[in-house]
């Protein structure tokens, strides 16, 4: 495998004031249905197809892919840049700014043919690229890694630690993986941020990347594998193992481990797992974190991941839909996650709805989700809360469970104003200190031809408060 270098240069960091959390423009028939679903989501990951204009070949060397971004640049045609085999491009330090490589202004295609193209790991802070306004980057069989940045070319924060794009980008069949962004400001993306006309991420990896908040005031660390502020698509896709964390004490939030869109997000074939927020004295939420705007998920798998908050409040061990978003769901599993505030408030161990959210969940399954605030003030919700307006259609709500105090619903907890329609619908062998099926703390929850069955200790509480649920 080839290796290449390039001189140190001086680093120059943009500090930037302080920035607000949120940006302003921006069994039986249940075992039955779990069945049918797991088998909708499956991953493939195809590769792009060849180019067909002519290209240029680069050879493993960073100052030739330098040159290569640069001679690309300065032309008004697209260029196909064909990266060396297996090369690895190492670079040392910056180009400009911030980042490792020139701004790509121009329409440009990387062909990586499995090239890395990395931050070396005693090099000053630097992302890896970032593409600019007039931009478009097609990226091909390319592993982008090692990134580490502290400013952002966008807004006063940090962002993009792999990638920050402000024009138009597409990423196929590549890995963007152990990326950082962090500092003692706003931080969003630590992989991939999305700011321009549209990202496209296609047969991706996205792992191992890290937002992290360490500061000593409150703000938030957003997004550690893709954030996003313009429109965004992901198809079979892996995001996995990322990572949100803040100052502790701090009342800070970590949240949107794998991803935080605040601009219309499709995700599709993907599986998103292992992603963890954690917020000691502050707060943590979902692995997906929906912030004011739309976003349509289908065929996808959320799996292990978790939020966690000792002394403070987690909500959505998986997904987090904020106030005045829409979500649509659409054949998804929500299995195995969790939501942990030993000493604090525990919402939501699958999903979380806010106030004024609207949710649409159809063909899919939440399974053994758990959320616990031992010692805490309590703990509702172990597969669903609801504080807004959410619409469950042939999907199975099962063996989930809420531990710890005042531990409640452990299927459903739906609390005062919030509306629930459960249609065609399995609520079973859920688990909590009261209300193991349904919880309906004042709302308004309706049954269509469901059932809610086999919870212990109970299935709806409190009596009478679920019209055609019993026991």
């Amino acid at each position: 495998m080839g290796e290449e270098t390039q001189d140190k240069t001086s680093v120059q960091a943009r500090r930037s004031p302080h920035r607000a959390h949120k940006r302003s423009r921006r069994r039986g028939k249940s075992v039955l249905i779990v069945a049918i679903l797991i088998g909708t989501a499956t991953i493939a990951f195809p590769m792009p197809e060849s180019a067909q204009a002519a290209s240029k070949q680069v050879p493993c060397s960073v100052p030739a892919l330098v040159a290569a971004i640069n001679n690309a640049n300065s032309t008004a045609a697209a260029d196909i840049l064909n990266l060396t085999r297996d090369c690895t491009y190492r670079l040392t330090a910056p180009n400009n700014a911030a980042n490792g490589l020139p701004v790509i202004s121009a329409t440009i295609t990387i062909n990586g043919n499995g090239a890395t193209i990395t931050r070396d790991s005693s090099a000053p802070s630097f992302r890896i690229l970032t593409v600019g306004t007039t931009g478009v980057l097609t990226l091909n069989n390319t592993t982008i890694s090692g990134g580490r940045v502290s400013d952002c070319p966008t807004f006063p924060g940090i962002c993009g630690g792999g990638i920050n794009s402000d024009g138009r980008l597409t990423v196929n069949a590549s890995r963007v993986i152990n990326n950082t962004a962090t500092g003692n400001n706003f931080i969003q993306g630590a992989g991939i941020n999305g700011e321009g006309s549209m990202t496209t991420i296609t047969g991706t990896e996205i792992s191992g990347n890290i937002a992290s908040y360490t500061g000593t005031a409150v703000n938030a660390a957003l997004g550690a594998g893709i954030a996003n502020d313009g429109p965004l698509t992901v198809e079979n896709c892996r995001i996995t193992n990322n990572r949100s964390t803040v100052t502790a004490n701090t009342g800070s939030f970590a949240q949107g481990a794998a991803l935080e869109p605040f601009a219309p997000t499709t995700i599709m074939k993907s599986v998103i797992g292992d992603n963890v927020s954690n917020a000691p004295g502050g707060t943590a939420r979902g692995a997906l974190a929906v912030s004011a705007t739309t976003v349509d998920v289908s065929d996808t798998k959320f799996l292990h991941n978790g939020v966690s908050a000792a002394n403070g409040t987690v909500t959505g061990g998986a997904i987090a839909v904020g106030p005045t978003s829409t979500t649509h769901l659409t054949a998804i599993i929500v299995s195995e996650n969790h939501a942990d505030a030993p000493g604090g408030v525990a919402i939501a161990g699958g999903m979380q709805v806010a106030p004024d959210a609207n949710v649409t969940v159809t063909k899919s399954a939440l399974l053994g989700n758990t959320v616990s605030a031992v010692g805490g003030t309590s703990a509702h919700g172990g597969g669903l809360n609801n504080e807004g307006k959410v619409t469950l259609t042939t999907t199975a709500v099962l063996r989930n469970t809420a531990s710890g105090s005042a531990a409640k619903g452990g299927g459903l907890y739906n609390t005062s104003g919030a509306t629930a329609t459960l249609t065609l619908t399995v609520v079973t062998g859920n688990k909590a200190g009261d209300g193991g099926g349904i919880f309906n703390d004042g709302g308004s929850v309706a049954l269509d031809k469901s059932s809610v069955a086999g919870n212990t200790p109970n299935n709806c509480r409190p009596p009478a408060s679920v019209p055609g649920c019993t026991g």
